[in-house]
């Protein structure tokens, strides 16, 4: 091949390779690809490590259960107060000072059962001793019933459904009412009052499952085989100096009802 037919052949594969976008050289000396060794094999991924097995979310512990566990051992209100104190499910005890179970006689004919420890209560460790409980203890000496006696006729047991003050004196949850009351109904059953008395709402909520203590005041329920009527917290009597005329027919109630079963 003559060097004008070799021209016009190379300028003929220049202008083929512009028109489909080649812009630039790569090499000097065309490469022939398929004579090149092959393409080195990819590197394997390196091995994964080892991982410890996450861990296994532990079930949480049913505290209504543990609290079943613990009562039903107790064959007395001191083993009943051994195992309360040692129950660790509620938080309230990390914030309380004083563990508050009772007062007044077990044999007395007449339980009261409040909401929970005041500031008080607290310091002193013992149920109905502030302000309310002063209030309380005149209202019953109106009816010839007296904490301080002997006489299981006149005598008063009292007991709350929280042995630990809740933080600023607020209102017990469900929760915590859930598994402290079989604590509660041991308590009574061992008790074994002729009858009780639910100051407030808490204690309607733990041993009647509602509460309104405006509505359900003044009428007697029944409560583990034994008579109780729901009544106006004395608490709420200091803030409420007019209601105590509805507890003061409550309380002629409480006592027609001792008169009756005597």
């Amino acid at each position: 091949m003559d060097s004008q037919a070799s021209y016009w052949k190379d300028r003929a594969l220049l202008e083929w390779q512009l028109e489909i976008g080649a812009t630039d050289a790569i090499c000097d000396a065309p490469i022939d690809r398929y004579a090149l060794d092959p393409a080195p094999a990819p590197k394997p991924e390196p091995a994964l490590q080892p991982t410890a097995a996450p861990a296994i979310a532990q079930p949480k512990t049913d505290a209504v259960a543990e609290a079943k566990k613990l009562v039903s051992l107790a064959t007395d209100l001191e083993a009943l107060s051994t195992a309360m104190q040692g129950f660790e499910h509620c938080e309230l005890k990390r914030g309380a000072r004083n563990f508050v179970f009772s007062d007044g006689i077990p044999a007395a004919r007449v339980m009261i059962v409040g909401e929970a420890p005041g500031r008080q209560e607290d310091q002193i460790g013992k149920p109905f001793v502030g302000q309310a409980g002063q209030l309380l203890d005149k209202m019953l000496a109106a009816i010839q019933l007296d904490r301080r006696s002997d006489d299981a006729a006149q005598a008063v047991y009292f007991t709350n459904v929280l042995p630990w003050r809740p933080p600023q004196n607020r209102t017990a949850d469900a929760t915590e009412i859930a598994m402290l009351l079989p604590f509660l109904e041991r308590h009574i059953t061992l008790a074994n009052p002729d009858l009780l008395i639910l100051m407030g709402n808490t204690p309607c909520q733990a041993l009647l499952g509602r509460t309104g203590i405006t509505r359900m005041r003044g009428n007697w329920v029944e409560v583990l085989g034994r008579p109780a009527i729901p009544m106006f917290h004395p608490a709420y009597l200091l803030r409420q100096p007019l209601a105590k005329r509805e507890a003061w027919a409550d309380l002629l109630s409480v006592k027609a009802k001792l008169e009756g079963a005597s």
